[in-house]
């Protein structure tokens, strides 16, 4: 059994699958998990099949960066923020720049860089139990993972300012009707509508999906590698503050203070049990 963070799964009908596998730290983003998940992302990207699957393992799709990572480091915080960014960064834009269509699975939490990391996708499923919400004006840091530069586009200005600014928090449901993904499912629909829909994308005519995406992505103007550059210079500035320090060390001793009570101990969106995609082929190989 694979100890990896993030693994790679190729199926034989042509679908490479991406799985955050941390799930007993709800997929939480610190160093050594940023740099699976770009190491991961090249790996696809060098072959990339015919579609990629981007799902999690566990009650949390991507809770965003690990604060306990981040927290006690003093003057330290921001190089360590700024390394755990830039390796995630580098994830989100060759997943974006992946040739072949993308489909995105969100179960549970998608927090911070966890909500752009869903919205890099083409076509993102999210369970009705999902919940979206990008807390880092909680925590006195600004948005990463490309989220100040996918929400716009996505849902408009006045509704991105909404969301990153008072943190507001959206179900599955909310995020169909809102355009944050393509459509909400049951939850226990939803590891089979995304692998089917990877599969479908993979089957597919694929010279035409491959041009057709080529032409989505040339018609969003500003290029998302010089934002998610200034976003990475940004928040890591922000962590050395004393502010955001102050506010991160507050926000986790909430959570341990909350630790004896299991309803206010779990993490946004479902319990830790371990998903798996259910009647689906077997891989051909794990990388």
């Amino acid at each position: 059994m694979s100890t990896e963070p993030v693994r790679v799964v190729r199926h034989p009908d042509g679908v490479v699958e991406l799985a955050l596998d941390a799930p007993g730290r709800a997929n939480a983003l610190d160093l050594e998990m940023a740099e699976a998940l770009r190491d991961a992302t090249a790996r696809v990207a060098r072959d990339p099949g015919g579609a990629v699957l981007l799902r999690s393992t566990g009650g949390a799709f991507c809770v965003g960066g690990d604060l306990r990572a981040f927290a006690g480091l003093d003057e330290g915080t921001g190089a360590y923020v700024h390394a755990v960014a830039t390796a995630a960064h580098a994830a989100i834009h060759t997943l974006h720049e992946l040739a072949v269509p993308m489909v995105t699975a969100v179960r549970g939490a998608a927090a911070g860089g966890g909500v752009g990391l869903a919205l890099v996708g083409d076509i993102v499923l999210a369970a009705r139990s999902a919940r979206f919400r990008l807390a880092y004006t909680d925590v006195g840091l600004t948005p990463d993972c490309g989220a100040s530069w996918f929400l716009p586009r996505l849902v408009g200005p006045r509704r991105a300012a909404d969301l990153i600014l008072t943190n507001r928090v959206l179900t599955g449901d909310d995020a169909e009707r809102w355009g944050l993904v393509s459509r909400s499912v049951d939850d226990e629909e939803l590891d089979a509508a995304a692998y089917g829909a990877a599969s479908g994308l993979a089957a597919g005519a694929g010279d035409a999906l491959r041009a057709a995406k080529r032409l989505l992505r040339e018609g969003t103007g500003e290029d998302l590698g010089r934002r998610l550059a200034e976003e990475a210079r940004q928040i890591a500035a922000l962590a050395d503050g004393r502010e955001a320090r102050d506010r991160m060390a507050a926000f986790l001793s909430g959570r341990e203070r909350a630790a004896g009570d299991p309803a206010q101990n779990r993490p946004e969106g479902g319990s830790e049990a371990g998903q798996s995609l259910g009647k689906t082929k077997e891989p051909e190989s794990v990388s």
